[in-house]
Protein backbone atom coordinates (compact mmCIF):
# COMPACT_ATOMS: atom_id res chain seq x y z
CA UNK A 1 0.00 0.00 0.00
CA UNK A 2 2.60 2.68 1.04
CA UNK A 3 4.44 1.46 -2.81
CA UNK A 4 1.21 2.37 -4.07
CA UNK A 5 1.19 5.85 -2.29
CA UNK A 6 4.33 6.57 -3.64
CA UNK A 7 3.46 5.88 -7.26
CA UNK A 8 0.44 8.33 -7.47
CA UNK A 9 0.32 10.97 -9.20
CA UNK A 10 0.30 14.03 -7.18
CA UNK A 11 -1.26 17.37 -8.51
CA UNK A 12 0.01 20.44 -8.87
CA UNK A 13 -3.21 21.46 -6.63
CA UNK A 14 -2.05 19.62 -4.11
CA UNK A 15 1.85 20.63 -4.32
CA UNK A 16 -0.09 24.09 -4.52
CA UNK A 17 -1.65 23.80 -0.95
CA UNK A 18 1.91 22.35 0.92
CA UNK A 19 3.55 25.62 -0.85
CA UNK A 20 0.95 28.04 0.33
CA UNK A 21 0.74 27.13 3.77
CA UNK A 22 3.90 25.93 4.64
CA UNK A 23 6.08 28.66 2.63
CA UNK A 24 5.37 31.67 5.00
CA UNK A 25 5.98 29.66 8.10
CA UNK A 26 9.52 27.96 6.67
CA UNK A 27 10.46 31.07 5.70
CA UNK A 28 9.79 32.63 9.35
CA UNK A 29 11.47 29.40 10.76
CA UNK A 30 14.54 30.15 8.36
CA UNK A 31 14.74 33.64 8.81
CA UNK A 32 15.20 32.97 13.10
CA UNK A 33 18.14 30.73 12.29
CA UNK A 34 19.93 32.39 9.65
CA UNK A 35 19.33 36.08 10.95
CA UNK A 36 18.68 36.96 7.24
CA UNK A 37 14.97 37.31 5.83
CA UNK A 38 16.19 37.18 2.05
CA UNK A 39 18.52 34.40 2.60
CA UNK A 40 15.84 32.42 4.76
CA UNK A 41 13.69 32.63 1.31
CA UNK A 42 16.20 31.38 -1.27
CA UNK A 43 16.70 28.25 0.84
CA UNK A 44 12.47 27.56 1.21
CA UNK A 45 12.39 28.31 -2.26
CA UNK A 46 15.13 25.97 -2.96
CA UNK A 47 14.05 23.02 -1.00
CA UNK A 48 10.50 23.77 -2.16
CA UNK A 49 12.34 23.34 -6.06
CA UNK A 50 13.81 20.11 -4.55
CA UNK A 51 10.63 18.58 -2.95
CA UNK A 52 8.83 19.47 -6.90
CA UNK A 53 11.62 16.71 -8.11
CA UNK A 54 10.33 14.53 -5.79
CA UNK A 55 6.94 15.27 -5.20
CA UNK A 56 4.75 12.09 -5.14
CA UNK A 57 6.87 10.76 -2.11
CA UNK A 58 7.60 14.03 -0.25
CA UNK A 59 3.46 14.59 -0.18
CA UNK A 60 3.20 10.55 0.87
CA UNK A 61 5.15 11.46 3.65
CA UNK A 62 3.46 11.85 6.78
CA UNK A 63 5.19 15.24 7.46
CA UNK A 64 6.14 16.67 4.38
CA UNK A 65 6.55 20.26 5.84
CA UNK A 66 8.74 18.92 8.10
CA UNK A 67 10.93 16.91 5.00
CA UNK A 68 11.01 20.47 2.91
CA UNK A 69 12.18 22.53 6.15
CA UNK A 70 14.91 19.94 6.60
CA UNK A 71 16.26 20.65 3.42
CA UNK A 72 15.65 24.52 4.12
CA UNK A 73 18.32 23.99 6.92
CA UNK A 74 20.61 21.53 5.23
CA UNK A 75 20.95 24.16 2.20
CA UNK A 76 21.34 27.38 4.80
CA UNK A 77 24.24 25.51 6.76
CA UNK A 78 25.93 24.35 3.55
CA UNK A 79 25.48 28.05 2.40
CA UNK A 80 26.93 29.10 5.73
CA UNK A 81 30.09 26.96 5.53
CA UNK A 82 30.43 27.82 1.46
CA UNK A 83 30.69 31.59 3.29
CA UNK A 84 32.83 30.61 6.39
CA UNK A 85 35.32 28.73 4.17
CA UNK A 86 35.29 31.65 1.56
CA UNK A 87 35.92 34.20 4.22
CA UNK A 88 39.02 32.05 5.39
CA UNK A 89 40.24 31.96 1.86
CA UNK A 90 40.28 35.92 1.58
CA UNK A 91 40.64 37.24 4.65
CA UNK A 92 43.22 34.33 6.82
CA UNK A 93 46.37 34.36 6.80
CA UNK A 94 47.55 33.11 4.07
CA UNK A 95 46.41 36.46 2.10
CA UNK A 96 48.83 38.24 4.23
CA UNK A 97 52.16 35.54 4.01
CA UNK A 98 51.52 36.52 -0.02
CA UNK A 99 51.90 40.00 0.07
CA UNK A 100 55.08 39.93 2.30
CA UNK A 101 58.43 40.91 0.40
CA UNK A 102 59.99 37.89 -0.63
CA UNK A 103 63.04 36.90 2.02
CA UNK A 104 66.75 36.86 0.59
CA UNK A 105 66.12 32.73 0.26
CA UNK A 106 63.63 33.12 -2.48
CA UNK A 107 65.53 35.68 -4.71
CA UNK A 108 68.66 33.56 -4.69
CA UNK A 109 66.54 30.38 -5.55
CA UNK A 110 64.72 32.46 -8.10
CA UNK A 111 68.41 33.49 -9.27
CA UNK A 112 69.70 30.18 -9.48
CA UNK A 113 66.23 28.70 -11.03
CA UNK A 114 66.89 31.50 -13.84
CA UNK A 115 70.31 29.76 -15.01
CA UNK A 116 68.48 26.42 -15.57
CA UNK A 117 67.49 25.42 -18.67
CA UNK A 118 63.85 26.81 -19.36
CA UNK A 119 62.55 22.59 -19.18
CA UNK A 120 64.12 21.79 -16.34
CA UNK A 121 63.14 25.02 -14.59
CA UNK A 122 59.52 24.10 -15.52
CA UNK A 123 59.98 20.19 -14.25
CA UNK A 124 61.37 21.87 -10.47
CA UNK A 125 59.18 24.49 -10.25
CA UNK A 126 56.04 22.60 -11.07
CA UNK A 127 57.43 19.41 -8.96
CA UNK A 128 58.79 21.10 -5.81
CA UNK A 129 56.93 24.49 -5.99
CA UNK A 130 53.40 23.38 -7.50
CA UNK A 131 53.72 19.80 -5.67
CA UNK A 132 52.63 18.02 -8.50
CA UNK A 133 53.61 14.22 -9.02
CA UNK A 134 56.00 13.43 -11.87
CA UNK A 135 53.28 12.33 -14.07
CA UNK A 136 51.03 15.38 -13.49
CA UNK A 137 54.11 17.37 -14.70
CA UNK A 138 54.24 14.96 -17.68
CA UNK A 139 50.80 15.66 -18.66
CA UNK A 140 51.16 19.24 -18.02
CA UNK A 141 54.32 19.40 -20.22
CA UNK A 142 53.39 17.26 -22.77
CA UNK A 143 56.66 14.86 -21.56
CA UNK A 144 57.30 11.27 -21.05
CA UNK A 145 57.47 10.27 -17.42
CA UNK A 146 61.21 9.58 -17.95
CA UNK A 147 62.17 12.79 -19.90
CA UNK A 148 60.37 14.55 -16.72
CA UNK A 149 62.07 12.36 -14.52
CA UNK A 150 65.65 13.27 -16.06
CA UNK A 151 65.01 16.99 -16.36
CA UNK A 152 64.26 16.91 -12.26
CA UNK A 153 67.12 15.29 -11.45
CA UNK A 154 69.49 17.30 -13.72
CA UNK A 155 67.67 20.52 -12.37
CA UNK A 156 68.19 19.60 -8.58
CA UNK A 157 71.84 18.51 -9.64
CA UNK A 158 72.77 21.98 -11.30
CA UNK A 159 70.20 24.05 -8.36
CA UNK A 160 72.42 22.03 -5.66
CA UNK A 161 75.85 23.69 -7.29
CA UNK A 162 74.80 26.59 -7.82
CA UNK A 163 73.20 26.98 -4.71
CA UNK A 164 76.25 25.72 -2.35
CA UNK A 165 79.47 28.02 -1.20
CA UNK A 166 81.73 28.89 -4.16
CA UNK A 167 78.49 28.33 -6.75
CA UNK A 168 77.56 31.20 -9.03
CA UNK A 169 74.33 32.12 -6.50
CA UNK A 170 74.58 31.93 -2.85
CA UNK A 171 72.98 33.63 0.12
CA UNK A 172 74.91 36.25 2.27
Amino acid sequence: MARGRLLRRVTEDEFDALYATAFPRLVGQLTALTGDHGEAQDVVQEAFVRAWCRRASVLADRAPEAWVRTVAVRLAVSRWRRARRWRELVCGHGAAERVLEPGLEHLVIVQALRQLPEAQRRAVVLHHLCDLTVEQVAQETGSPTGTVKARLSRGRAALAKLLTPGGTVSVG
